[in-house]
């Protein structure tokens, strides 16, 4: 029995298709979380299992191999269950270069201060989901599902936005991911629309986020483009 990440291959592979094609010295960044939110199994909340990055067109195998045999993840020496799992990426390319010119000053300053317990690994990808490359999305996370909800909050959106903007709805376990591209905004929009839906009811979070990956698993339900 192994471990089941990938739930929907189709709307995985829509997705990837979807996501913006990388430029030089680009990456995507991945993190397979334990959340505890979702299992009474797991303690503390968001524990990483597995972060990497990926080129766009290795991005389905990579999050393929991460469906390993039962037990190889593991919290305090048990088992992690199949529902605790949750995989999210940062859909904005992260800048590789600019990862490494932090992660040399990071350690530069653990080496200064002589923490000799640091593992250089973890810092450098720490460097990197830190290290957004482009803006190609703004996203706005929303905690709230109801009947209905998606097409209002569309209508919402789009009255904040112009009708040209370019969004896109993910639907997750609590809520959705609205991830607009602010180049698309309409000229008569372009000073207000943020602020103006940041404002709308059940905005949780605002930004460069981590978001769920549609078609895999997020603590049993998965996430799908709307």
């Amino acid at each position: 029995m192994n471990y089941q990440i990938i739930l929907d291959e189709q709307m995985l592979r829509s997705f990837i298709n979807w996501l913006p094609d990388l430029q030089e010295g680009e990456a995507y960044y991945v993190s397979l979380l334990a959340r505890s939110k979702y299992t009474d199994a797991i303690k503390s909340d968001k524990q990483q299992l597995k972060r990497f990055t990926s080129r766009k067109e290795d991005l389905y195998t990579k999050i393929l191999q991460l469906e390993c045999p039962y037990g190889a993840y593991t919290h305090k020496g048990a088992p992690v269950p199949q529902e605790a799992l949750a995989i999210y990426i940062t859909p904005n390319p992260r800048s590789l270069y600019n990862a490494m010119f932090g992660g040399l000053t990071t350690l530069a300053k653990c080496i200064q201060q002589q923490q000799r317990h640091v593992n250089p690994h973890q810092e450098v990808m720490s460097e990197i989901q830190r290290s957004k490359s482009r803006s190609c999305f703004v996203d706005f996370d929303f905690d709230h599902k109801s009947a209905g909800f998606a097409a209002t909050l569309k209508e919402q959106i789009y009255a904040c936005t112009g009708p040209s903007a370019r969004v896109q709805l993910i639907e997750t376990r609590g809520g959705f991911h609205v991830l607009i591209d602010p180049v698309s905004i309409d000229e008569a929009f372009r000073k207000s629309w943020f602020q103006r839906t940041a404002q709308l009811p059940y905005v949780d979070q605002t930004g460069d986020l981590l978001i769920p990956i549609p078609g895999c698993t997020q603590g049993g339900f998965i996430p799908v483009m709307l």
